[in-house]
Protein backbone atom coordinates (compact mmCIF):
# COMPACT_ATOMS: atom_id res chain seq x y z
CA UNK A 1 0.00 0.00 0.00
CA UNK A 2 2.80 2.44 0.84
CA UNK A 3 5.62 1.09 -1.37
CA UNK A 4 7.96 1.05 1.63
CA UNK A 5 11.08 -1.12 1.63
CA UNK A 6 12.85 -2.01 4.86
CA UNK A 7 16.47 -0.90 4.50
CA UNK A 8 17.62 -1.66 8.04
CA UNK A 9 15.94 -3.00 11.17
CA UNK A 10 16.80 -4.06 14.70
CA UNK A 11 14.95 -4.31 18.00
CA UNK A 12 15.35 -0.56 18.56
CA UNK A 13 15.13 1.01 15.08
CA UNK A 14 13.73 0.68 11.56
CA UNK A 15 14.80 2.44 8.35
CA UNK A 16 12.36 2.52 5.43
CA UNK A 17 12.82 3.72 1.86
CA UNK A 18 9.65 4.96 0.16
CA UNK A 19 8.57 6.22 -3.23
CA UNK A 20 5.18 7.46 -4.29
CA UNK A 21 2.81 10.36 -4.06
CA UNK A 22 3.36 12.89 -1.29
CA UNK A 23 -0.09 12.19 0.13
CA UNK A 24 0.73 8.49 0.62
CA UNK A 25 4.06 9.32 2.22
CA UNK A 26 2.35 11.77 4.58
CA UNK A 27 -0.16 9.05 5.54
CA UNK A 28 2.68 6.64 6.29
CA UNK A 29 4.47 9.26 8.42
CA UNK A 30 1.25 9.94 10.36
CA UNK A 31 0.83 6.23 11.13
CA UNK A 32 4.46 5.87 12.16
CA UNK A 33 4.25 8.93 14.45
CA UNK A 34 1.54 7.13 16.43
CA UNK A 35 4.01 4.26 16.85
CA UNK A 36 6.84 6.51 18.07
CA UNK A 37 8.47 7.89 14.91
CA UNK A 38 11.52 9.95 15.88
CA UNK A 39 13.07 11.20 12.63
CA UNK A 40 12.15 11.70 8.96
CA UNK A 41 14.51 12.50 6.10
CA UNK A 42 13.05 13.39 2.70
CA UNK A 43 14.86 13.98 -0.57
CA UNK A 44 12.03 15.80 -2.31
CA UNK A 45 10.55 15.28 -5.72
CA UNK A 46 12.70 13.87 -8.51
CA UNK A 47 11.76 13.12 -12.11
CA UNK A 48 13.35 11.02 -14.80
CA UNK A 49 12.48 11.07 -18.47
CA UNK A 50 11.48 7.84 -20.18
CA UNK A 51 11.87 6.85 -23.78
CA UNK A 52 14.30 7.84 -26.49
CA UNK A 53 12.89 11.22 -27.51
CA UNK A 54 15.43 13.97 -27.89
CA UNK A 55 18.48 11.70 -27.88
Amino acid sequence: MFRASVIDASTDHFVFEMTGRSTKIEQFIAIMRELGLVEVSRTGIAAMGRGGRGL
